[in-house]
């Protein structure tokens, strides 16, 4: 092969069909900038016109002179001056046109049309140029008439529909080719205008540049620029839809998804539900949009779409192509946050299960909600809101999944419901507990349909009905006709007055006529009401005998009727009380419950909190010594609190004296009077009552006698309720352990503690009972349970509520500052709602505590 010929320098030699070529181009490239050379001479000298004259005719002539190269009816530029006039010198022009802009031009331009002459250059040019110059002149222009002039024109230009030119402009070029530069910062200063002209412009900001306006006024222009797309495409032309997915992907990074997309999501899914190339379209809109901004425009149109289905319609397989969307729907918002409505939850899963590519989704969402549902350390350390979110999600997967996925994953689904059942029923809130029985009722509904359900004794709130209601997958659309074979009856149950019996139904009553006159409803019924139940057995009369019955063979009617008036008796006959109270107490905290006798616990409660009331020091001393002893279930050790804080409660309410004990009160009688007719000797009563009823008094003597003080009972045996409670709370027993397993009792024991301490207010042992108790809630504030937290917060409240605040300020003020510290941390970092609100609520009385004692007046 011979070599190939090439010149001095080493570039090949070209042929002479090349050489032609290479002089064709050069000739035109001669020719065009030849051509440009008239744009860029009329450019030149049109501005150093604006810039030097004050001839309002010259400046006029100028501008339609260069109005002609943006393609006007009059002397059209040929196609190459008009691109290189828009291209290369637009923006330059623009620009020249701000600077030159002073007030005396109102003068130069008397007339509307001269005015809309300067206003065109920006209203008809391509509008990325004209938006770019005019926001960057409000930016870096102070107060001045041509800030309000370029913000009026900025305003028109959005009105007209400036936003939808731009993107426009931007998606043909990038078909071609584009500048990135450009293109970004067109990005930033579209979707940052509302915050650019709120700093400049302040309090005197235009209503078209709000935020709540702007933005679905950009989502509005975006359907426009999707609806001239589809006309391209679909007359065969190629266009680039990738800006309008970057613009919408920055909108919503800003934090606008509901307002772009309460604009954008109606109309994608009305053209999306009949239409390919529409549904093609938005697969792409939401494809291109960068991994930087996916999460917020994915979490946007969860939010946004009504269902399940348009959801499917407007994202596609999205899940399956996109690492970045997979992540965020079937991690992060399922996962990670809680914060989401039901819809939300619904619609997410719903279009997991929609198509055969994203049920697999489904199957790995439903495992891992189960982990962290059946996980001990999430029940007890995340928030109660998002682990009601999780069940609510586990129960939408179950309305979801198929048999078959189920079948595939048995054993690792009925070893995470036995691990959740279990951490849920040892929470000592009731909401998770009843949270953790309807999930694992319907879970093993769906696990072992061929074997034996779970099935809990719970009541059924408002709640716990929403949840099963889950179960069912919402209906979007609207329901199917009935079938052809179905009758539907509409008739109400019973005839109205102008509805006409039935052949039928009248025959019947017609066969037996003559029931009717045997008919007992014209007899009237005996007043029942104040009827009581015969007893067989007669009740007891005496405390003693009542200690006989319930320590005897058990006998089913005389307990029930000595447990009815034992309580009763207790009060009535204190003396005898005391003399039996502690043994009294022992049976009646052994007896074991009764099915048999209504309200059982109650009655039993209440003769305890009679006992109490009654002989308060040695019950009070037996009850928190058997607290801590052996031979006691934890039901009733917490009996044992509920009696003590009941029983303090009543100690402390004043006692109302009898109504002939009170000093200016009258006895209130009852006068007969015979006969239907009023007595005539009564008129100057009547008279007087109907006189003093009509009458308005500003001032007068009080109507009635001060109630006297009454000591508070509670104070001196205050220290005998509470202080035996605090001593063996660290102790272990063989099967009582409070800081071990038996957590609930010690959540019971705390709230306990914060009952007592509150109730003695205002007594002398009060600020020892703080001192100890805020010692209690340091040494346990760290505690892994909520309900406990709770208690200690209580107790808290309880300290600062009782104890006076100068005995706060002298004798527990090192206790104070550190419990501060903690109720801080606590109010921030705390996973329970209630344990933070809890926080917050002590320091702020702590802040009132503070501005207390700085008003106090010195002593």
């Amino acid at each position: 092969m011979r070599a190939r010929a090439c010149c001095r320098d080493g570039a090949p030699r070209l042929g002479r069909a090349g050489q032609r070529r290479r002089l064709k181009e050069g000739e035109e490239e001669l020719l065009g900038e030849m051509e440009s050379l008239p744009v860029h001479r009329a450019v030149l000298e049109a501005n150093s016109i604006l810039s030097s004259s004050r001839d309002g005719v010259q400046i006029r002539e100028t501008l339609q002179t260069i109005k002609r190269y943006l393609g006007g009816p009059e002397s059209p530029p040929t196609p190459k001056e008009k691109e290189e006039f828009i291209h290369s010198h637009f923006t330059t022009f623009l620009q020249c046109l701000i600077c030159n802009l002073r007030p005396d031009w109102l003068e130069i331009f008397p007339s509307d049309e001269e005015k809309e002459l300067w206003d065109s250059f920006f209203l008809e040019g391509p509008a990325d140029q004209s938006f770019m110059v005019l926001l960057d002149s409000i930016i870096s222009t102070g107060p001045s008439f041509r800030l309000n002039k370029a913000t009026d024109v900025l305003e028109q230009l959005l009105q007209r529909g400036g936003l939808s030119s731009l993107m426009w402009e931007v998606c043909k070029r990038q078909s071609q080719a584009g500048s990135p530069v450009l293109q970004e910062a067109l990005l930033s200063k579209v979707v940052c205008l509302p915050d650019h002209l709120a700093n400049k412009l302040q309090v005197e900001n235009r209503p078209a540049f709000f935020p709540q306006n702007y933005f679905p006024a950009l989502g509005l222009a975006m359907v426009h620029v999707l609806e001239k797309i589809s006309e391209w495409l679909r007359g065969g032309l190629d266009c680039s839809i990738s800006f309008v997915s970057q613009m919408l992907g920055k909108a919503c990074v800003h934090g606008r998804q509901r307002e772009i997309l309460s604009v954008l999501v109606p109309r994608l899914a009305d053209r999306t539900r009949h239409d390919c190339i529409w549904q093609r379209m938005c697969w792409r809109l939401v494809d291109s949009v960068p991994d930087r901004w996916m999460e917020a425009v994915v979490c946007g149109f969860v939010q946004a779409a009504p269902g399940a289905v348009v959801l499917s319609r407007l994202l596609g397989n999205l899940v399956v192509k996109s690492k970045k969307a997979q992540f965020v729907m079937t991690q992060k918002l399922l996962l990670l946050q809680y914060s989401h409505p039901t819809t939300v939850l619904q619609s997410l899963l719903g279009y997991l299960a929609l198509d055969s590519t994203r049920r697999p989704f489904l199957a790995k969402a439903l495992k891992e909600l189960l982990g962290i549902w059946g996980s001990s350390s999430a029940v007890k350390h995340s928030p109660l809101e998002q682990q009601v979110y999780i069940s609510k999600a586990i129960l939408i997967c179950l309305s979801h999944v198929k048999n078959a996925d189920i079948e595939d994953n048995r054993q690792e689904l009925l070893a995470s419901v036995m691990e959740g059942m279990k951490c849920h029923l040892d929470s000592n809130l009731p909401r998770v507990r009843h949270l953790g029985m309807v999930v694992a009722e319907s879970l093993s509904v769906r696990i072992t349909p061929e074997g034996p359900a779970l099935k809990f004794q719970y009541e059924e709130d408002e709640e716990i009905r929403r949840l099963k209601a889950l179960l069912t997958p919402r209906l979007e659309q609207a329901l199917p006709s009935e079938p052809s074979g179905v009758v539907r009856n509409d008739r109400p149950p019973f005839p109205g007055p102008g509805t006409k019996p039935s052949p039928a139904a009248s025959a019947k009553p017609s066969q037996g006529a003559d029931s009717d006159l045997d008919s007992d409803d014209d007899l009237v019924p005996y007043d029942m009401s104040e009827d009581r139940e015969l007893r067989k057995v007669k009740a007891p009369a005496y405390i003693r005998d009542c200690i006989e019955i319930l320590a005897g063979p058990e006998d089913a009617d005389r307990y029930e009727a000595t447990m009815g008036v034992l309580g009763t008796l207790i009060r009535r006959n204190a003396a005898a009380a005391r003399e039996v109270s502690v043994e009294l107490t022992k049976v009646l905290l052994h007896l074991e419950e009764k099915s048999y006798i209504d309200g059982f616990a109650g009655l039993r409660q209440s003769a305890l909190v009679a006992l109490a009331v009654t002989d308060p020091i040695p019950v009070s001393r037996f009850l928190t010594a058997e607290f801590y002893s052996l031979n006691y279930s934890l039901r009733q050790r917490m009996d044992m609190l509920d009696v003590l804080a009941t029983a303090a409660q009543e100690l402390s309410k004043p006692v109302a004296p009898k109504p002939e004990q009170l000093p200016g009160l009258k006895q209130a009688s009852i006068q007969v009077l015979s006969g239907d007719q009023p007595d005539p000797s009564d008129w100057r009563r009547v008279v007087e009552e109907r006189i003093e009823s009509k009458t308005r008094r500003f001032a007068k003597g009080p109507s009635r006698a001060e109630l006297p003080c009454t000591p508070n009972k509670f104070g001196p045996v205050a220290g005998h309720f509470f202080f035996p409670l605090l001593q063996n709370f660290d102790r272990s027993l063989t099967t009582f352990d409070l800081l071990g397993d038996d957590h609930m009792v010690l959540g019971r024991l705390a709230h306990t503690l914060a009952v007592l301490m509150y109730l003695a207010v205002n007594t002398g042992v009060a600020a020892a009972m703080g001192k100890a108790l805020l010692e209690l809630v340091w040494t346990l504030r760290f505690h892994t349970d909520a309900y406990v937290r709770q208690g200690l917060l209580s107790s808290v409240a309880s300290t600062l509520l009782s104890v006076p605040a100068e005995r706060l300020l002298e004798d527990l003020s090192e206790e104070l500052l550190e419990t501060q510290a903690w109720l801080a941390d606590v109010a921030e970092r705390d996973p329970d709602g209630d344990c933070r609100s809890l926080a917050l609520q002590n320091l702020f009385l702590m802040e009132n505590l503070k501005k207390k004692l700085e008003t106090a007046p010195l002593g």
